[in-house]
């Protein structure tokens, strides 16, 4: 176990590294000069010049890497082009937002898509089944942003019953940071849900063909605690798989949610940077998505070992 944990932490180093120089190399993959391209099309050159020399363009690449990389060590993102203060600033005051919403997201997906699953593979091939696979299927392809419109239309247009767009921080109550984020959770968490759903059906209905499921259905045990104590423990390593490749869909979809909705969370600030051009906020972003990912899944991993004793590294 040590030395899987060991090996594991080395690959993540390894692939945070390899990480690191993509996003660092970003800036410079911009087609053109990137000062010019930030600058703008009436920018001097006095400015152009100015900018080449914040961003350290003068400098030989593997020197501005290497300062990049000693920064970041002490904590330091660089600075914002257009705000002119500190990345790591400016991603701290969007962190409540984006994991607000996160969070609630995760809860409504594994709420309700663990229980579908299971209903869907115990009352296999029935209409019950059919309905809840096609929703699976209706929800994994419809785009967050469509569903996000739909909702606005239902709940805040017609019926008034929550806020169109923005947030609430938490310290101004419970009931109103959470009513600012039902409508984005939601349009969220059923397109994760929808993915969850459809492998807690294979990986339940799998475990449901096995010996000692039947062995337990002839003992006389209720379906009901056959499927928690039997079949959901025997099937909890692919959907806690499934749960953490998820985090991708995850993060991709809360730039779009938090546009759609007006959060001022990472992902809005994602967006602004991306129509602004102003890149040290894109590699601050991508390489803490990145970074968060790659830890989640390696929890992930870890985290076999409970759900399956049988697991050994």
């Amino acid at each position: 176990m040590l030395s899987y944990i060991v090996r594991r932490l080395g690959a993540t180093i390894v692939v945070m590294a390899v990480v690191a120089f993509f996003v660092f190399s970003l800036l410079y993959l911009t087609p053109g000069d990137p000062a010019a391209v930030i600058a703008g099309d009436v920018a001097s050159a006095d400015d152009i010049a100015r900018i080449r020399q914040s961003l350290g363009l003068d400098q030989p690449f593997l020197v501005r890497f290497g300062n990049w990389v000693w920064a970041l060590f002490h904590g330091d993102l660089g600075t914002s082009i257009f705000n002119n203060l500190p990345v790591s600033k400016l991603i701290s005051q969007r962190v409540e937002p984006t994991l607000s919403l996160t969070i609630c997201t995760l809860i409504v997906a594994i709420v309700t898509s663990v229980p579908l699953g299971a209903i869907a593979a115990a009352r296999a091939e029935s209409k019950l089944d059919h309905a809840i696979m096609g929703f699976s299927v209706l929800g994994f392809s419809l785009p967050v942003f469509v569903l996000a419109y739909l909702l606005i239309l239902l709940f805040s247009l017609q019926l008034q019953w929550l806020p169109v767009q923005g947030y609430r921080p938490i310290s101004e109550g419970i009931w109103p940071w959470f009513r600012h984020l039902i409508l984005p959770s939601l349009a969220l968490g059923t397109v994760y849900a929808a993915l969850i759903a459809r492998i807690t059906r294979a990986s339940v209905l799998d475990v449901l063909s096995q010996d000692y499921i039947r062995t337990a259905q002839a003992k006389g045990l209720k379906e009901r605690d056959i499927m928690i104590h039997h079949a959901l423990k025997n099937a909890a390593v692919p959907i806690i798989t499934i749960i953490g490749i998820g985090i991708g869909l995850l993060i991709s979809g809360a730039v779009v949610t938090e546009t759609v909705f007006a959060i001022p969370g990472i992902g809005r600030l994602t967006v602004d940077a991306i129509l602004r051009r102003d890149y040290p906020i894109i590699q601050g972003v991508i390489l803490i998505f990145s970074a968060t990912y790659v830890i989640v899944n390696l929890l992930i991993d870890l985290s076999y070992i409970f759900f399956d004793p049988r697991i050994r590294y």
